[in-house]
């Protein structure tokens, strides 16, 4: 399977977690690490995105550049567990597949299929990897490439 994990782009903070919207600068840099994506030979078939407004509006930037569906996914807010989000990825056929979520949670998913653990690496915005898993499963994935605004 292949994974790609982006977190979504800037976003202000005059509103509620749940409603906070992407910057003009974040919606720029979500655009730019797209149009990286789309030239590369790993073009999700689906997105599942977080339910969060940033997050909505960086699926929905990224979907039109890829021409690709988009699902909402009420296991990938921020304080989720990565273990949630492994057990729907056993389930699903979808390679690649793309997430759009946040930190702490795609830290926390991407170290947990790459070394094992949940500590953590950091993500910056609008920033995507993508893992290649022969099997899906802790410790089971190789970073492949990186997407950065």
């Amino acid at each position: 399977m292949q994974l790609l994990i982006m977190r979504h782009g800037e976003a202000g903070w005059h509103t509620v977690d749940q409603e906070r919207e992407l910057t003009e600068s974040g919606r720029q840099h979500v655009a730019e690490a797209a149009v990286q994506i789309a030239e590369s030979p790993w073009r999700p078939k689906i997105i599942w995105s977080s339910p969060y407004t940033r997050a909505r509006q960086t699926a929905a930037i990224v979907a039109e550049i890829l021409n690709c569906p988009v699902e909402e996914k009420s296991f990938i807010t921020p304080d989720d567990d990565p273990g949630q989000c492994l057990d729907a990825l056993l389930e699903t056929d979808a390679s690649p597949l793309m997430l759009i979520s946040h930190m702490p949670f795609v830290g926390s998913l991407a170290t947990l299929l790459v070394d094992g653990h949940r500590r953590g690496i950091p993500f910056m915005t609008s920033q995507a990897v993508l893992l290649d898993m022969p099997v899906v499963g802790p410790g089971c994935a190789d970073l492949k490439a990186q997407f950065l605004p």
